[in-house]
């Protein structure tokens, strides 16, 4: 995958699950209630040791699911990404040795940012999507418009995670900045403990209808 084909699918889904998993026989089950949602991607995050496994068990068993790691904080966690099958990476904030690592790996890979320095260094390096990451806890869509606007015309897009849920998902949907949103809302912890897969299903549902309404 490259990062065009990844930012082609963010902006066409609009919102990415944002995983935390603890149990990796799971993943199934949550994969196929993302599925039946309408949101064929996933952000499984590197906070719990089921991650690997998780991604590997989709990778191999749901392909039609676009599954990515998340909390990429180290080599280590690159690599056991990339070897669990993960097809992009995400780290919630500006590492520039891992950036490279992942450019050496041929993994797409999409920093977190919070200031114009990060997003400068970001750019130098050769990355066309950013994550803006704690979104709501930074200032929300008023702190990315005014970090956005000195760097639009570079074509640089952000994923805004962190404090997004469908109180204030319109709003960030319709950011021209905005590629689409990471969202933990959807698929939420407690829920994939309790085999919640009807409530994940539907809350990827009405994420789904909120994408067509405003981006058709």
């Amino acid at each position: 995958m490259d990062s065009q084909t990844l930012a082609d699918a963010i902006a066409g889904m609009g919102v990415v699950p944002v995983i935390a998993i603890e149990d990796g026989t799971a993943a199934l089950a949550l994969g196929d209630a993302l599925l039946d949602g309408g949101l064929p991607i996933a952000e499984v995050t590197f906070r719990t040791r089921a991650a690997a496994a998780a991604i590997e068990t989709l990778a191999r068993e749901r392909p039609q699911l676009m599954t990515g790691a998340g909390t990429v904080l180290t080599r280590a966690d690159l690599n056991a990404a990339k070897l669990s099958g993960a097809r992009f990476g995400f780290a919630p904030g500006f590492n520039p040795d891992i950036v490279r690592a992942a450019r050496d790996l041929d993994m797409v890979f999409i920093p977190g940012i919070a200031t114009p320095s990060e997003l400068e260094q970001a750019l130098a390096l050769g990355c066309t999507i950013v994550k803006f990451f704690p979104a709501e806890s930074l200032g929300g869509l008023d702190m990315l418009n005014a970090i956005a606007g000195p760097y639009l015309h570079t074509g640089i897009k952000f994923v805004p995670t962190g404090g997004v849920q469908p109180g204030n998902l319109e709003a960030y949907l319709t950011c021209k900045s905005v590629l689409g949103v990471g969202g933990t809302w959807l698929a939420k912890k407690d829920d994939i403990a309790a085999g919640n897969w009807n409530g994940i299903r539907e809350r990827c549902r009405a994420a789904v209808a909120m994408v067509r309404r405003l981006r058709g």
